[in-house]
């Protein structure tokens, strides 16, 4: 059966993993009957207050933060191959560009968790293919922009033009819509980087996740 690990970043779409988007990954899974682990690295996040929006001082683990999506059910990236999988999907939220890597504050000169970095080359080499959801495109321009792999984070103008710096190419497309770079295996869409709805981030994440599945060889439903 085919396995897909899912890559989380906390628990909140300010400060972690956006809940919609990953939920819409986990579910667009399961319709497919396809097996999955949740998956995320070990280290301290920056709580923001998802009320005010502001920061409050205190920090938790990101591990134990996803493992509140994944029900308990999740691993930690530091014992993961790129290979052990056969597709990585990536949802988006704010914790994939401050806790997966650093995009938030500093764009295209951003560093890479070491351990996302390992495994999504790992995975790139073993010839597996990789989902981006919002703004996790950010994180695979940054890995891959040497490879200019042809990425999507909608019409957000700004963040494309910081994508771009990488040396990814960007493709504007609605938040309904995937990008799919056929050559490199990737698959992205906009999801919350647009001003939308849950219904809406789900089809373009149920889209992303059957192309994703394809190209890993599986049986897809119609």
């Amino acid at each position: 059966m085919t396995k897909v690990g899912v890559i989380l970043s906390g628990c909140g779409y300010l400060d972690g993993a956006e809940i919609h988007e990953a939920t819409s990954v986990l579910i667009a899974l399961s319709q497919q009957g396809v097996s999955y682990r949740c998956l995320a690295p070990r280290k301290p996040l920056d709580v923001v207050d998802h009320v005010t929006g502001q920061a409050t001082g205190e920090t938790r683990d990101v591990f134990a933060e996803s493992a509140r999506i994944a029900r308990g059910a999740i691993d930690d990236l530091a014992g993961v191959n790129g290979a052990d999988y056969d597709a990585f999907i990536l949802p988006g939220g704010f914790g994939a560009a401050k806790n997966l890597c650093n995009f938030a504050t500093k764009g295209p000169d951003c560093e890479v968790d070491p351990q996302v970095d390992r495994v999504l080359r790992g995975a790139h080499a073993a010839g597996r293919p990789i989902g981006f959801a919002c703004i996790a495109p950010a994180l695979g321009a940054k890995v891959f922009g040497d490879e200019h792999p042809l990425l999507t984070i909608g019409h957000d103008q700004g963040t494309a033009v910081a994508i771009e710096k990488t040396g990814a190419r960007h493709k504007a497309v609605d938040v309904t819509d995937i990008v799919v770079d056929e050559d490199r295996k990737f698959v992205s869409t906009p999801a919350y980087m647009e001003d939308t709805n849950p219904a809406a981030v789900f089809e373009g994440v149920s889209k992303m996740v059957v192309r994703v599945l394809e190209m890993a060889g599986a049986e897809v439903n119609a």
